[in-house]
């Protein structure tokens, strides 16, 4: 009878909590707002920039288009490696989750690699001109947003070393890093749309 009890509490407790949003997940969005946002500012700022000044880049600064466009490559193919692991978790799949993660991961360092190997190949620094200081800043920026995204996939890699940690029933975790993930990615592209590709034209 007392068994009886609990379990209908447990599972009053279990649909009051389904009958609310995850405030976890509302938290996120709304500090991705926040940062859409402040990437905004730079994106509007660069652009004014742009069209104050006839020649863009200034001569000297030119952008070179391999490492970065093999970067986005890694990036954009990175976004579908960790929608797997939130599919594979759905399904119970924890080893599989771990998988595309660690996968995952290792795609945002070599991103990061490539992105200081050409912070050393460049050949002009941050204060070289009004380009360089943007162009360091909005990159800069975002790679430490790769950098923390790359630390919220560790970090759900490390909770799911607890067996039962993850599951089709309980991933916030593992979604909420792929938001974040997915997120990082639409920046960059906007981004080397605007400093590589733009710049051509």
């Amino acid at each position: 009878m007392q068994g009886t009890v609990e379990s209908q509490e447990t599972r009053g407790v279990i649909d009051h909590h389904h009958e609310h949003p995850d405030f976890r997940v509302l938290g996120l969005l709304v500090f991705l707002i926040s940062e859409s946002l402040m990437f905004g500012g730079l994106f509007a700022a660069y652009l004014l920039l742009r069209g104050l000044n006839e020649q863009w880049p200034p001569e000297g600064t030119e952008v070179e288009l391999l490492v970065p466009t093999i970067n986005t490559i890694i990036l954009i193919s990175s976004s579908f490696v960790i929608h797997y692991g939130d599919v594979a978790i759905k399904k119970d799949d924890v080893q599989g989750m771990r998988k595309w993660y660690w996968i995952t991961a290792a795609m945002g360092l070599v991103f990061l690699a490539g992105q200081v190997y050409e912070y050393l190949n460049l050949g002009y620094g941050l204060r070289t001109n009004i380009f360089s200081n943007c162009f360091y800043v909005m990159t800069g920026f975002h790679g430490l947003h790769v950098l923390i995204g790359v630390l919220l996939i560790l970090g759900v890699l490390w909770r799911s070393r607890r067996p039962g940690h993850y599951s089709a029933h309980q991933h916030t975790g593992v979604a909420m890093a792929e938001i974040y993930w997915h997120f990082v990615d639409v920046i960059w592209i906007i981004l080397f749309t605007l400093l590589y590709i733009l710049t051509r034209f």
